[in-house]
């Protein structure tokens, strides 16, 4: 039986999720990120001070059942009211997901329900029982580009125009949740990212019980690169840079792998570069195609989760 354990938040995290399904594992777990603040999240976030649900929900859609229902139940958790009154922008799995949490006394006992009926083939699980902020520190706001300002919100800091340097959480060293450290630690395979390098994957490096779990995890501990920059947190970064980033947020972290796609050519100086950067971490780097590619064969920014699906059975393969 092969359990895959998927860390990461938002869009990102689905596709991993759609790859760990296309890769026949028998049982998929989803360790999310719980500081968004923004769009429908953030609003029941405030009103109620509860866990942001958005990313929750976006997870267990990507776990429905391919079968029977599983459609329906998809969109029926994605579903997002339109108009202009107090429901316009809410997505109706995060309306169910809150209820469900008030009714049952906890936000896992509502994933876990609303898992069991739409025939999820794994669990959703968020990364802390608390809901976070994230605190980063930029520069470029400021006339004199060496100095930082402080930003807070996972909105503010993904949308930033100035450059940033460090993330942190608040509050700082939250506990994990027992359910996310279990299933790392009992995983085969382990994916980080991809997904907002400081608002969605590095988050949970800052949390120790989850960097705790991954080093002492047998599982096959993957992290899997993004496709290129993103405008705002990551604007200009490089490969190599978001390697660094990563090991400067978790120096003490060791993982077996950094997966990039191979469609970028590198010159023999870049690739080495890379190697002596995932060193750090003890890890290698390695370059297949994960890329999905359009109708015309043109490569897409997105990973396709067939192919995604071969590179990381490739990789548990050699152990």
């Amino acid at each position: 039986m092969t359990t895959f354990t998927c860390l990461g938040g938002g869009h990102g995290l689905y596709q991993t999720l759609s790859a760990a399904r296309a890769a026949d594992a028998q049982h998929v777990n989803a360790v999310v990120t719980v500081a968004d603040d923004g769009g429908s999240s953030g609003r029941l976030r405030r009103e109620m001070d509860i866990i942001p649900p958005g990313d929750l929900r976006m997870a267990l859609a990507a776990l429905t059942d391919a079968e029977t229902d599983g459609g329906l139940w998809r969109d029926t958790l994605q579903h997002r009211f339109g108009g202009h009154g107090a429901m316009a922008g809410h997505a109706l799995g995060n309306l169910l997901i809150v209820g469900l949490a008030e009714r049952l006394g906890s936000m896992q006992a509502a994933l876990d329900q609303v898992g069991e009926w739409t025939g999820a083939v794994g669990r959703v699980i968020p990364v802390s029982p608390q809901p976070l902020d994230i605190e980063a520190d930029v520069a470029g706001l400021d006339d004199d580009p060496r100095v930082l300002r402080s930003v807070r919100g996972q909105v503010a800091v993904a949308t930033t125009p100035g450059t940033v340097r460090r993330v942190r959480l608040l509050p700082d060293q939250p506990a994990a949740s027992p359910e996310a450290v279990r299933a790392i630690l009992d995983a085969d395979v382990v994916t980080i990212g991809p997904g907002s390098w400081f608002s969605s994957v590095i988050p949970h490096l800052l949390i120790p019980e989850i960097t705790q779990a991954l080093n002492e995890t047998e599982a096959t501990v993957v992290v899997i690169l993004n496709l290129s920059p993103e405008a705002g947190e990551t604007h200009g970064f490089t490969t190599e840079r978001h390697i660094h980033v990563f090991s400067q947020h978790a120096p003490d972290l060791h993982v077996d792998y950094f997966l990039a796609d191979d469609f970028n050519p590198s010159t023999k100086g870049e690739r080495e570069n890379l190697r002596r950067a995932a060193e750090r971490l003890d890890a290698q780097v390695e370059f297949m195609p994960v890329r999905e590619l359009g109708p015309d064969g043109a490569p897409e920014n997105r990973h396709d989760p067939a192919r995604l699906a071969a590179a990381l059975k490739a990789l548990t393969a050699r152990g």
